[in-house]
């Protein structure tokens, strides 16, 4: 599969123009719930981005992202790791602190994800707190919204980037939709957002 992205900024006064970067890192992931215990966990991220000149000491920043995050969930007997494909769509605004040095970074990120991955030998295993087992909470929305907030630094052909990522919408909502899993959710609404935590090494072409 190939894909083919052209993206053009607006070009104003002095600059040296678009750049298009490879990355890769590391990703530590939440579950940000009430529902049940979870604990973060360490996946890995990869893609590539074009920052391109906007105004004065300002750019923008498109980037395509392909990541598996991990988190873990509670059991009777065990935590139980589950597994999130995911391919992120970024388009930031950059303040450049330090020009071609540091940047802060920020804007929206449309993520489209898979359903939850877990070994088979985990499936039944029970949620601590209730009635569900582990495989029944693996069907969850499959297209969410993040707010982005990062930096870069360091010079032109290298950088370290950090960022955080905040999911605004119902990462569990699609639960919602089956009664007999409310319930057995001690008759709780299914409420959770994701926090993305992760650093990457940054290389400019």
């Amino acid at each position: 599969m190939c894909i083919i992205s052209v993206v053009t900024f607006a070009q104003h006064g002095r600059r040296d123009g678009n750049r298009i970067g490879i990355s890769g890192g590391l990703t530590h992931t939440s579950l940000i719930t009430s529902n049940f215990n979870t604990k973060p966990g360490t996946g890995w991220i990869g893609g590539f981005s074009v920052r391109g000149n906007y105004y004065n000491d300002w750019s923008a920043i498109f980037g395509m992202q392909f990541m598996e995050n991990k988190f873990s969930v509670e059991t009777l007997t065990k935590d139980v790791e589950y597994k999130l494909p995911a391919v992120q769509i970024r388009l930031l605004l950059s303040a450049n602190l330090v020009k071609n040095h540091l940047s802060i970074d920020f804007g929206p990120v449309l993520q489209i994800n898979d359903k939850l991955k877990i070994d088979q030998d985990d499936e039944n295993r029970i949620i601590n707190g209730t009635l569900l087992t582990a495989n029944d909470i693996i069907d969850v929305t499959k297209i969410n919204g993040n707010i982005y907030l990062g930096f870069s630094a360091g010079g032109r052909r290298v950088r370290v980037v950090g960022f955080y990522q905040y999911g605004l919408n119902n990462f569990l909502n699609k639960l919602n939709n089956d009664d007999i899993k409310v319930l057995q959710n001690n008759n709780q609404k299914f409420k959770g957002n994701l926090g993305i935590l992760s650093g990457q090494i940054l290389f400019n072409l």
